[in-house]
């Protein structure tokens, strides 16, 4: 084998050009490295906010303008034409059509609004 001699072990003192150098090859490394740091922790929260925010699903769509009361039911007086017969009616988020026929026949359809409190549409029904 060969013998390695004690002195070949020891570091010898770099001249100081090599010196200065290393210096900032250290400088430039701890300056890398705490870049990464940072953005590795920036990719974290950016992880940890999207697990932990609540599913679109989840969410509860209100509709502008409707408030409704906790304890009591909504009231409200749909006024009807006078001479309207309900045929039918059907109801669609805040929103109610009534279907019928005036006193002279004309098939219509009326749309009453919950959130305004009135009618919004007065459709008159021609044809079949």
């Amino acid at each position: 084998m060969a013998d390695i001699e004690p002195d070949d072990l020891d570091e010898k003192p770099l001249d100081p050009a090599m010196e200065n150098v290393r210096r900032k090859m250290v400088k430039l490394q701890l300056v890398s490295g705490g870049i990464m740091l940072l953005m590795f922790m920036a990719v974290l929260a950016a992880i940890v906010y999207k697990v932990t925010r609540p599913d679109g699903s989840e969410r509860l769509v209100a509709q502008p303008g409707l408030a409704i009361p906790a304890d009591q039911p909504i009231v409200v007086a749909a006024l009807l034409p006078p001479g309207f017969t309900v045929l039918s009616t059907d109801l669609s988020n805040n929103q109610i059509l009534f279907y019928g026929t005036t006193s002279d026949g004309t098939r219509k359809a009326l749309v009453f609004d919950l959130s305004v409190g009135r009618i919004v549409a007065d459709v008159t029904i021609a044809g079949n």
